[in-house]
């Protein structure tokens, strides 16, 4: 029988914020590999894009209306995607939010409000999807893969943007300790590291020549990255292709932070 580690199929995967940007480059990939997919978005018009878009590839789709910033709704979501499909075995922690200003402006309630988005819920969502993964594991089912998606502001510097950069450098020891800890059960845990990607949170930088012509234009692949940029990954760490690699962290971003 042929060896076929990139395909997904029986598989079913979850992506927090997986109705636009990284996130829905994610499940296209994830689709178009085999796998059962539910995203994660509050926006509806952008679910239902991202719903067509996914189910032209051929695959389930699952999409849910889910605010990962309640504790119980991230509860209440993995619980849905188990009940729906029967199983989960993969989930990228992909919803996340900027907090851009000036450090001594910063306040207090805006600071947790990113640090709940950015870091609790990848807390609640992979503290629900790892209880299963354990489960079915003592049934003989081992094995699963959880990632984050992190960024490259979690190694250089990001000024008027510590928050942002505070929470996507803490996200780097929860993979390393899930990595650890759950190897005994066939888990696996890694981390991407974007760089500058066209998304809804870079919106107001693309088109404005001087960060063009400063920052984008010292990318050594010279250009934005693209969603379809994470599709390959997201398969790579969702299959069996994948199966010896955890506690990594990989940088996505043109060779944008070794230039």
């Amino acid at each position: 029988m042929a060896f076929t580690p990139f395909d997904l199929t029986g598989k079913v995967a979850l992506v927090t914020g997986g109705n636009g940007g990284i996130g829905l480059g994610m499940a296209e990939g994830l689709a178009a590999a085999g796998a059962k997919v539910a995203i994660w978005g509050q926006n509806p018009a952008k679910n239902a894009e991202a719903e067509q878009v996914l189910t032209a590839l051929g695959g389930e789709v699952l999409v849910q209306s889910v605010d990962v910033a309640s504790e119980q709704a991230v509860v209440d979501g993995v619980a849905a995607v188990i009940e729906r499909f029967g199983r989960l075995d993969f989930c990228a922690a992909n919803a996340g939010i900027g907090g851009g200003a000036p450090f001594h402006e910063q306040t207090t309630e805006g600071w947790r409000r990113v640090m709940t988005v950015n870091l609790d819920a990848v807390f609640w969502t992979f503290r629900e999807v790892a209880r299963h993964m354990i489960e079915r594991a003592g049934a003989g089912d081992a094995g699963g893969s959880l990632l984050v998606t992190s960024s490259t502001s979690a190694i250089h510097g990001a000024p008027a943007n510590e928050a942002y950069a505070a929470s996507k450098t803490a996200v780097l020891g929860l993979i390393r300790g899930l990595a650890v800890e759950y190897a005994r059960y066939g888990i696996r845990a890694n981390a991407v590291l974007p760089g500058w990607i066209t998304t809804d949170m870079t919106a107001r930088l693309q088109g404005w020549d001087k960060f063009e012509e400063k920052v984008i234009g010292r990318v050594p692949m010279r250009r934005w990255g693209e969603r379809q940029d994470f599709a390959g990954i997201a398969v790579y760490l969702a299959s069996d292709a994948s199966r010896f690699h955890t506690g990594d962290s990989m940088v996505i971003d043109g060779g944008y932070t070794i230039f």
